[in-house]
């Protein structure tokens, strides 16, 4: 636990509604939805300003909170175990993606790690809108490959981004 890391989640409060306004939520669902009718998966995006100071305190890292994210949103849920949950803890500018076990067993986890490394990439240039909307599609491009759709559109989980 750094004081550091404290001071970052206590002012950070707000800061995905800032960084995502409500057009950026609509680019971010389009992309979603876009993708999900060229593969069979389920793709969540979930945005969380900060975490709560005691679970700071805690030591919780950005990886224990989108695995917490991933089950309490259901993207585990899935009919095929097909869920990818893309998760943003802007507080500690972290970036995870969490693979449901059906395409995990599929996709390497360097194939996520390189997504992950492209979108920090963005945001820490200030383009964080095009920079989620490209991971997206980098995920459907994944996805797509391992898994192309059938001609069937079932959407399991909502397209729009959360906000945590």
């Amino acid at each position: 636990m750094s004081l550091a890391r404290i001071a970052k989640h206590l002012v950070s409060g707000g800061a995905a509604r800032r960084l995502f306004p409500a057009d950026a939520l609509d680019r971010i669902q389009k992309a979603i939805a876009d993708g999900e009718r060229r593969h069979s998966e389920q793709v969540c995006f979930a945005i969380e300003s900060a975490l709560p100071v005691s679970r700071v305190f805690r030591g919780d890292s950005a990886r224990e909170r989108a695995h917490e994210a991933f089950s309490h949103l259901r993207v585990w849920d899935t009919q095929n175990n097909s869920g990818v949950l893309i998760y943003l803890l802007v507080a500690d500018r972290a970036i995870e993606i969490v693979a449901d076990r059906g395409i995990a067993a599929r996709v390497p986890e360097s194939e996520w790690v390189s997504i992950c490394t492209a979108m920090q990439e963005r945001f820490a240039a200030g383009d964080f809108v095009a920079g989620a909307v490209d991971s997206i599609n980098r995920v459907s491009n994944l996805l797509a490959t391992h898994f192309p759709s059938d001609g069937t559109v079932a959407n399991e989980l909502p397209d729009r981004p959360i906000l945590l």
